[in-house]
């Protein structure tokens, strides 16, 4: 699979000094994002938000269908820019062969214009909206509770929580998320907080189809459920089934696990070796137990952090272990935009930053996960290749020291060269490695670091 940009972060416009014009900072870095090998961007929340108390993250919709081009809720563009903004971003994204990824609210709503009385629970709430798009009004009969729908389970801050069974919201996101894919040029979605909401909501959107120069395209579609794996496969299940375009998921669980590997002392690379016991039908082990790599790697998106774990419990000590088994592994990367350029871990110009570990994710990360060494403090894979991707040996190395093993590979007679690696100190340089005929070789890693070794 390719690899996806997560292009915002909390409050970023304000931050980085881009308020209004976040989609206009983001566009002259598609080029290089390109070529380092991005080949999705994720966007934030675009329709006009409440904005109560000021600019907004879009996690507070109010008029889906004003994507910052009518003169309502404070001004005309979003935080992020206009809808003319928008729509150069796509177009940067597409002539560059990226996909652009909408993120949609679809739980809750805000910033109603008025009051009204709901008779099922005889008490007055903010729940009548009148949009300037003229685009889905509101009542109370749109969010629960209403005649059709008690509860779903689940509300978000105590906000307007839309009930998607009632037949005029059901299609009226059917019809928006069709506007994006048809006109506006949306490629997949990031369905935020899909536990307040049934997964055939989302089943529905997923077996939309998009035109683009009369080819149909199914989108890509990504749930944030976070919770543990088994709620995650419960949702995964409902959501998918008898889906012709299954959703994928965020691996919130693979992500706690890098959280241990970076900044637990102790950790055992044990817990990161494939699970024993793999599912029913499941080929062959691909990931940690309890994990959504484990169950399904074609759909688990895996990340080392997003714009709300970052803020509550982000990995404070060598995060690039995290990028790296990501970038290496099964499963969707997804790269988290504060890290990529405002913690420096990109660092193009070298082989210890994520630039060359998606650099090497794009040439060689294909075919089935085999390990091959595995102790608390060694771990050493291979990803066996395709015909597009030639397969890698990656080495991961939590050690005071420089450590290594023997291992046998599927490559007789093949130099290897080291083409990304990170230690404790940067200053253990891996040398190539060539097998002998059966296939066996030394491969190793600095101190508190990784290697990855491409087949020449």
């Amino acid at each position: 699979m390719g690899v996806l940009f997560q292009t915002f972060y909390w409050n970023c416009p304000s931050l980085e000094n881009q308020a209004y014009q976040w989609f206009n900072y983001i566009k002259p870095r598609i080029t290089s994002l390109a070529a380092t090998g991005f080949t999705a961007i994720w966007l934030p929340p675009f329709c006009k938000a409440a904005c109560i108390g000021g600019p907004s993250m879009g996690y507070d919709p109010y008029d889906y269908w004003d994507l910052g081009e009518l003169d309502q809720k404070g001004g005309i563009p979003t935080w992020f820019g206009s809808r003319a903004d928008l729509l150069a971003l796509i177009a940067e994204a597409h002539t560059h062969n990226i996909d652009v990824y909408a993120d949609l609210v679809f739980n809750h709503n805000s910033g109603a214009d008025a009051e009204e009385l709901n008779p099922v629970t005889n008490s007055m709430g903010w729940t009548k909206f009148t949009p300037a798009s003229g685009k889905f009004p509101r009542d109370w009969e749109c969010f629960h509770p209403s005649e059709y729908e008690t509860t779903d389970g689940f509300s978000f801050g105590g906000l307007p929580d839309l009930c998607h069974r009632n037949p005029d919201v059901y299609t009226a996101l059917l019809e928006y998320t069709r506007y994006l894919l048809g006109t506006i040029g949306i490629d997949g979605f990031r369905y935020d907080c899909v536990k307040g909401y049934g997964g055939w909501m989302v089943r529905a959107i997923q077996e939309l189809r998009g035109l683009r120069n009369d080819i149909a395209y199914r989108p890509f579609g990504v749930g944030e459920c976070w919770d543990t794996d088994r709620t995650i496969l419960d949702w995964m299940t409902e959501a998918n089934a008898w889906s012709d375009n299954p959703c994928s998921v965020f691996d919130f669980p693979l992500r706690d696990l890098l959280k241990g590997l970076c900044d637990v002392y102790g950790f055992s690379l044990r817990n990161l070796a494939p699970a024993a016991t793999q599912p029913s039908g499941s080929q062959h082990p691909s990931g940690p137990a309890g994990t959504v790599l484990q169950y399904n790697p074609a759909l688990a998106v895996t990340f080392v952090e997003n714009h709300d774990i970052v803020r509550d419990n982000p990995i404070v000590n060598d995060k690039m272990l995290a990028y790296a088994y990501i970038l290496t592994h099964e499963g969707y990367p997804c790269v988290f935009w504060q890290d990529y350029y405002n913690w420096d871990l990109a660092q193009p110009t070298n082989q210890s930053g994520i630039d060359a570990l998606v650099k090497a994710h794009r040439s060689n990360a294909g075919g089935p996960t085999e390990v091959l060494y595995v102790g608390d403090s060694l771990y050493i894979m291979q990803r066996t290749g395709t015909n597009a991707q030639k397969g890698l040996v990656f080495v991961l190395n939590n050690s005071a020291a420089t450590s290594g093993a023997q291992v046998h590979t599927h490559w007789p007679n093949t130099t290897f060269h080291p083409a990304a690696w990170r230690g404790h100190d940067n200053t253990d340089i891996p040398a190539p490695r060539t097998t002998a005929p059966d296939g066996t070789a030394e491969f190793s890693a600095p101190s508190r670091g990784y290697t990855v070794y491409l087949p020449t």
